[in-house]
């Protein structure tokens, strides 16, 4: 057993019987919806199911979300700091949200109480699944020997190795939250406008392309990945999609890849979009990850 813990934000975008079948920790962060507020705890309070359905029903419901307090993470960090374990924890990416600055405060508290300690904070410049997949591969270096600091190494030399492209066929959420502009998702509505993006190394979520159609921007997110990612159709590293209740989407992408890519032929990963990131996509959004060449700006 490893003397240190992997912990991460619930925003990495996995099931939680995923999170605990790798030993991976992770805090709540939070989402208040038609003035209740819940935790974006992995489905467990409301099912993907029921929340994706009531921003369907309700396309004018107010929808905001929450990062993880100073105070939450220093409670998270104390659980297993009592325990006598060391920690490295990575955050969801800075370029989208300000809980890196939160959790290093914390870190900063707890090493005062724990000074015989480690806490190492990691800003993952990633989020959703791509999230998820950078702390599962982790998890196979905690697994095979490596210590908390060539972890740590290991994660600053590589996390922009992780590729995120996303589409939504729904782009009301987008302009919500001021991502996507009315007059941009009217005419692409009437030109059926799927916008295609990424995530850059800066951690932020940018256009990428605008495609003409669902299918075509399938194609063409399954194009952009054959020329990223490592090996080319000879990867065999991890796979993951994330999707937004529009699970047959995501199931066409994952079989356009295993034509492309043999050894992953039924073997990518699909998990729902969390609420949290969910909150701002609204429903409709397809988002692949896979470790390649390093992302630019």
């Amino acid at each position: 057993m490893s003397d240190y813990i992997l912990s991460c934000c619930s925003t990495a975008d996995l099931s939680k019987e995923h999170f605990d079948r790798r030993d991976i920790k992770y805090v709540c962060f939070h989402y208040r919806m038609d003035g209740a507020d819940y935790p974006d705890d992995l489905g467990q309070t409301i099912s993907f199911d029921d929340f994706y359905s009531t921003l369907r029903k309700n396309p004018d419901i107010e929808v905001s979300t929450s990062q993880v307090n100073i105070s939450e993470y220093l409670d998270h960090f104390e659980t297993y700091l009592k325990d006598g374990k060391d920690i490295l924890h990575l955050c969801l990416s800075s370029g989208i949200s300000g809980t890196y600055n939160a959790a290093k405060s914390a870190a900063l508290i707890a090493r005062e109480r724990y000074p015989e300690r480690k806490i190492l904070i990691v800003d993952s410049l990633a989020a959703s699944s791509g999230f998820g997949l950078l702390m599962d591969m982790l998890a196979d270096m905690r697994d095979e020997g490596k210590t908390i600091d060539e972890l740590c190494e290991w994660t600053e030399a590589h996390k922009l190795n992780i590729h995120h492209l996303f589409f939504s066929t729904d782009l009301s959420f987008y302009v919500k939250g001021g991502r996507v502009s009315k007059t941009a998702a009217f005419f692409g509505g009437i030109l059926n406008i799927c916008p295609l993006l990424r995530v850059d190394s800066k951690g932020m979520l940018v256009p990428l392309e605008k495609v003409r159609g669902k299918k075509a921007v399938i194609k063409q997110m399954v194009k952009r990945m054959m020329e990223l990612v490592d090996n080319g159709s000879a990867y065999t590293g991890k796979c993951y999609i994330s999707q937004s209740d529009c699970l047959e989407d995501a199931e066409e992408v994952a079989r356009l890849i295993g034509e492309q890519i043999p050894a992953l032929k039924g073997k990518v990963e699909i998990y729902s979009i969390g609420t949290t990131i969910g909150s701002h996509t609204g429903p409709g959004t397809v988002a692949l990850f896979f470790y390649g060449k390093e992302r630019e700006n």
